[in-house]
């Protein structure tokens, strides 16, 4: 056990070693700058959600749930787009005959069931749903609720579309999960061109015995992203931005 703390130790010294050789491009708000936020939603970000005894732990310490409320009030303040994607799984997403293994529990815990694809029968309250406090600012002119993605990254919904029919090139990308939504979102956007900045405490990650996926994308974040915000950080950045 010594012998693994030590060996932990040295390698989390390299890695900071690492990012501290690594050049950081920056990110500056400007026009062509949108919010994008990931699964903001009761199965992610509620105590009542059906991930939380996995997730919740690392949403309780970065103060997610608090940042991500910040992110959708100074957008609403200086009138930034915010664009939010999604997830949800309808009946016939249930039929699928290849899963992942992540998807086949998402499924098996009916994580983000809708009941219908035109109706909204049951979706009030339920872990698909918005969280209560995000509802004020996701109706408002400022935010537009991109088409579900499915898996995890952008590729099977509508958010690069919206994105460009909109004039926006750069992205502060925010919300859950960060290994998974989060993280794919960063990629896809990244390989499509877009510069991407992340708000690494506005989202969170799953921890269980040995794996901490916070962490995991800490790493990715900062490897792949043009810059990495805290909110305090990225929220003084949308303040000293001027039209």
């Amino acid at each position: 056990m010594k012998k693994l703390k030590i060996t932990l130790v040295l390698t989390l010294a390299g890695i900071s070693t690492l990012f501290a050789q690594l050049p950081d491009p920056g990110f500056t708000v400007d026009e062509q700058t949108a919010i994008v936020i990931t699964d903001p939603q009761n199965d992610f970000l509620s105590p009542d959600g059906v991930t939380w005894g996995v997730v919740g732990e690392s949403v309780t310490a970065n103060n997610t749930v608090e940042n991500l409320e910040k992110l959708f009030k100074i957008a609403k303040e200086k009138n930034i787009t915010v664009f939010v994607s999604p997830h949800y799984y309808f009946k016939h997403d249930h039929n699928w005959k290849i899963e992942g293994s992540l998807e086949a529990l998402m499924h098996k815990i009916k994580m983000f069931d809708r009941t219908h694809v035109l109706h909204t029968d049951g979706f009030e309250g339920s872990g698909a749903d918005w969280l209560d406090r995000y509802k004020k600012y996701i109706s408002e002119d400022n935010v537009v609720v991109t088409s579900p993605h499915k898996v995890y990254g952008p590729e099977s919904n509508d958010l690069a579309l919206q994105l460009r029919k909109h004039g926006y090139g750069k992205v502060i990308l925010a919300g859950m999960s960060s290994n998974l939504c989060t993280e794919s979102h960063m990629r896809d956007l990244v390989e499509s061109g877009f510069q991407v900045s992340v708000v690494k405490d506005a989202t969170a990650g799953a921890i269980l015995p040995g794996l901490n996926a916070y962490e995991a994308s800490l790493v990715n974040f900062q490897m792949i992203a043009s810059h990495v915000f805290t909110t305090e950080e990225i929220v003084q950045e949308i303040k000293a931005f001027k039209k």
